[in-house]
């Protein structure tokens, strides 16, 4: 790639990343606040979008993946999806959180998937996912359009920051378990977490070859 072809690369970059900057606080002077759920330090902040509560239908959301290729909650249908939220990848505490619910996803039936959303950019999450060996969870930007924060109501005001939370979305798309974490630098309460989502995701059904073989193993 020569030089002129790479800063007409980045010329539209900033011009794409400029656009959407000023098209989201546009939007975001539109969107409901929520001032009394969660803390930075001692102080409330300012949530932006509509909370979601236990019981409703998921929202539909639009994301992307390391490749910058669109994912929406229909890609996981069929699936009891534990979403993990984080506000970046590249602070200790979500840096934990992340690699946590990684190493659980092969503990989990199939029919489990474990999400983690930030407002990273896809290329800093995959950098983070290399350095840190994250290869199991599926790592996923909301940075784009910021749709999953604002129809969950976990945009930061002022920050541009997802605020910790889990969310267990069942088979039939509902919301059954929620988690808004009180104070940003706190961890969520994983083993509570994952508890609910083993005990509400169908349990799995072993083929007949696969029942025998565990028979013989039993006897």
């Amino acid at each position: 790639m020569n030089f002129t072809t790479h800063l007409l690369k980045l010329t539209i970059f900033s011009l794409l990343t400029c656009s959407t900057t000023l098209a989201n606080n546009f939007q975001q002077s539109e969107l409901p606040a929520t001032n009394n759920l969660v803390k930075a330090g001692d102080k409330y902040v300012t949530l932006l979008g509509t909370q979601v509560n236990v019981g409703e239908r998921a929202p539909n959301f639009k994301v992307v993946d390391k490749n910058f290729a669109p994912i929406t909650l229909q890609n996981f249908s069929g699936q009891t999806i534990l979403i993990s939220v984080v506000p970046s990848l590249d602070t200790g505490v979500c840096s934990l959180q992340t690699k946590r619910f990684n190493e659980e996803v092969g503990k989990l039936p199939k029919n489990i998937s474990l999400v983690t959303i930030s407002n990273d950019l896809p290329f800093a999450q995959k950098r983070f996912c290399k350095t840190e060996k994250v290869d199991q969870i599926k790592v996923l930007s909301d940075s784009v359009w910021r749709e999953f924060g604002i129809n969950y109501g976990l945009l930061i005001k002022d920050m541009g920051l997802l605020t910790r939370a889990i969310f267990i979305v069942n088979q039939e798309g509902k919301v059954v378990y929620k988690e808004l974490v009180a104070n940003i630098s706190e961890h969520p309460n994983y083993d509570k977490a994952l508890e609910f989502i083993k005990n509400t995701a169908p349990v799995v059904v072993l083929d007949e070859d696969n029942d025998i073989d565990e028979a013989e193993k039993s006897s």
